[in-house]
């Protein structure tokens, strides 16, 4: 799309089923880039609206329903709390998180619907569906399940195989059964209204051809579609849960959720723009509907049906067809609608080598962390997008975690930001300096500084968002770079007036930082900002040394970044590995043991019977406890990671199972000289391991 007509842009982000929470998957593979985009594109005063909300209406939410044994309703008033709560805490700045169980969305799908059904568009359809006479009802697409025709998983469902991403019909599937009741449905005559995709093949063909900068991975898949030839596809389904479909003929049928999810957008849209009036009741449908529009206040149709608005979707791969195929074709059957300038899907995000499964709980879930990681969205934020899976499937793993976080944060951009900061404290009181005289050195490094704001632009405009975070990090390695090179601390002594120019230059650095990094990691930015006492600048103040005025006082030196030591890693390392405990249907299964040991390695092992004599915080941690412990040994001291779990003032006098021959380990700063013994289940809950009766401190557990 030719940017200089782009007058306002529309991006939408990917609705999370409201079936469980938001995982680091999800994160990598659509919030995090579509957050960094919708934040640069405000830093450029580009007019933008950031669109996402609940998806409710999918069948897995009543599949969650029936096994928790509450009302689908139930489910996504749970889960659509914790994911919105967990957005907004992680910094991902939606202009709407909305949700399709709202009368908003319920009556603007209705309307696309009948507005097809009008025109003509769809097929009425006498088809045989899958029937499960126990349950007595016609099965959903995930209501089914059987082995995928393709690649043999015996697990595929009735709309898709996630083992190997093809897309399917139920009856595609070999052996299939019910999920409801576990036995073979049978085929049973049903009305479904289709979307003949196969008429909209050719323009469909055109627009895909005309977007050959698409990524390789969303291109192919589009252009693999088209060669394989188009086929009508149901846009109704025999259910309870959804968007009723508005014709007197299809009583117990509902909107397929690939028909009325992505015109989440458009009424999370009409929402946001305060544009729907619900105000009639009525009584056979037992709901309000929208009678008349008011209270335009943004214009919602210029961000869905103008040739100045350029509309972006992030999805994850699994989403490509739904959001380049099928979407398209609605708007086009409609008509008056954008369609998408981009796609930009990502790939998978894997987790310690293995597949997320929400199944089986090999997850790493965003509110789980937000509470273990208590102020270190950032380093999340930075790991994700410098690992994201933008090409090829990447690999989540909490040890790159700690070392970016320690290595790359910390050293490099953390360390830089303080140097500068302290100096400009020691040696002009915390005002900036005049810069005086400019040297080759100093230009050469004034002209490079230059050069990234265009460099990043570049790279985020082009949906290459590892690049543009890596350029991000190479200001703060110029910066460092510089102060290396110039030794400020050692010229202080005999030029001062050159001390003065160095430190001016470097917190014009860090000042350009600010603005830069603040798509990406908007919790440092913000830390940057208060301590630099620098406002109100934006993406096009950026490469500039006149950020920052002479004379300007700046705060103190707060640190951005702390190390996370190898025992919080380890604690999620074990977490893993008791999630393998849960199975597909929630039910606890056995976590398969390690491998054998030699009765000499475990003898080797000292456990004694031990007795906690005092307990306190460890500060500035959520979860860490500083106990002393009587081994009859010695009293000492042992950091347990236990906090969230027990209160000191509890377990003072309680007596443990304890490692007493343990190699100590400094943790925060703590010699810790033991371990304490405790039992973990599926849940992560901790509890201690102890003597069934009091014993003498010091007994010997065999």
């Amino acid at each position: 799309m030719d940017n200089s007509k782009i007058k306002r842009y529309t991006v939408t982000a990917a609705l999370p089923y409201t079936n469980g929470p938001v995982h680091i998957g999800h994160l990598a593979g659509v919030y995090i880039p579509a957050d960094i985009y919708a934040r640069y594109l405000r830093s450029n005063k580009r007019d933008v609206k950031f669109i996402c909300g609940s998806d409710e209406n999918g069948v897995p939410i009543t599949l969650k329903a029936k096994r928790e044994g509450i009302t689908p309703q139930e489910v996504v008033d749970k889960y659509h709390k914790i994911i919105g709560d967990s957005f907004k805490e992680f910094g991902v700045s939606f202009d709407i998180y909305h949700r399709t169980s709202s009368l908003t969305h319920h009556q603007t799908a209705a309307d696309f619907f009948e507005t097809l059904y009008n025109k003509g568009v769809f097929t009425e359809e006498v088809t045989e569906q899958y029937y499960d006479p126990t349950a007595k009802q016609f099965l959903a697409d995930r209501y089914i399940t059987g082995t995928c025709p393709k690649c043999g998983n015996e697990n595929a469902y009735g709309d898709q195989c996630e083992n190997c991403g093809s897309t399917l019909n139920a009856t595609d599937l070999i052996n299939p059964k019910s999920t409801l009741s576990g036995d073979k449905p049978i085929l049973k005559e049903t009305k479904n209204w289709f979307l003949p995709l196969d008429k909209y093949e050719d323009r469909l063909r055109t627009y895909i051809e005309s977007h050959k900068e698409w990524r390789p991975n969303v291109y192919g898949q589009c252009q693999s579609w088209l060669s394989a030839g188009l086929q009508p596809r149901a846009m109704t389904r025999d259910l309870d849960w959804g968007v009723r479909v508005p014709l007197r003929d299809a009583e117990g049928k509902v909107l397929y959720v690939w028909f009325d999810a992505p015109i989440g957008y458009i009424s999370a849209t009409k929402e946001l723009c305060n544009y729907a009036k619900l105000d009639v009741w009525n009584p056979k449908a037992e709901e309000y509907y929208i009678s008349s529009y008011e209270n335009d206040k943004c214009g919602w149709e210029e961000y869905w049906k103008s040739d100045e608005t350029k509309l972006v979707h992030f999805i994850g791969k699994d989403n490509i067809v739904f959001h380049c195929i099928i979407f398209p074709a609605m708007l086009m059957a409609h008509g008056g609608y954008t369609l998408a300038d981009n796609v930009p899907a990502n790939e998978f995000l894997n987790l310690e080598g293995q597949k997320i499964s929400t199944s089986k709980n090999w997850a790493v879930w965003l509110n789980e962390y937000l509470r273990e990681f208590e102020g270190k969205q950032d380093v999340l934020r930075y790991v994700l997008t410098a690992t994201a899976p933008e090409t090829k499937d990447n690999d989540f793993t909490w040890k790159d975690f700690q070392a970016r976080n320690n290595n790359e944060l910390v050293a490099i951009l953390g360390n830089f930001v303080n140097r500068v900061v302290v100096l400009t404290h020691k040696y002009f009181g915390g005002a900036v300096p005049t810069c005086m005289e400019i040297t080759e050195v100093d230009q050469a490094v004034i002209d490079e500084l230059a050069g990234y704001p265009a460099k990043i632009s570049a790279s985020i405009e082009n949906y290459r968002f590892r690049e543009a975070l890596s350029e991000v990090m190479n200001v703060a390695r110029l910066g460092n770079k510089y102060l290396a090179e110039t030794e400020p601390w050692k010229l202080i002594k005999t030029d001062e007036d050159r001390v003065r120019t160095i430190l001016h230059i470097a917190l014009q650095i860090a000042a350009n930082i600010q603005i830069l990094i603040e798509p990406f990691m908007p919790f440092t930015a913000e830390k940057l900002m208060k301590m630099l006492k620098n406002g109100g600048h934006d993406w096009n103040d950026a490469g500039t040394v006149n950020l920052l005025k002479r004379g300007h006082d700046i705060g103190e030196a707060v640190l951005l970044f702390d190390k996370i030591e190898d025992a919080e890693i380890d604690f999620q390392i074990e977490k893993l590995n008791q999630s393998k405990a849960s199975n597909a249907a929630n039910n606890v299964v056995a976590i398969p043991a390690k491998e054998n040991i030699q009765f000499d390695d475990f003898s080797a092992i000292d456990i004694r019977v031990a007795t906690i004599v005092a307990a306190e915080k460890v500060e500035k941690t959520k979860k860490l406890l500083r106990l002393t412990v009587n081994t009859g040994i010695d009293e000492r001291t042992v950091v347990s990671g236990i906090a969230e779990y027990y209160k000191p003032e509890d377990i003072v006098g309680k007596q443990v199972s304890m490692i007493v021959n343990l190699a100590p380990r400094e943790i925060k700063g703590i010699l810790s000289q033991g371990m304490i013994l405790m039992a973990e289940n599926a849940e992560g809950k901790l509890t201690f391991v102890a003597p069934a009766e009091k014993f003498q401190e010091g007994s010997i557990i065999r």
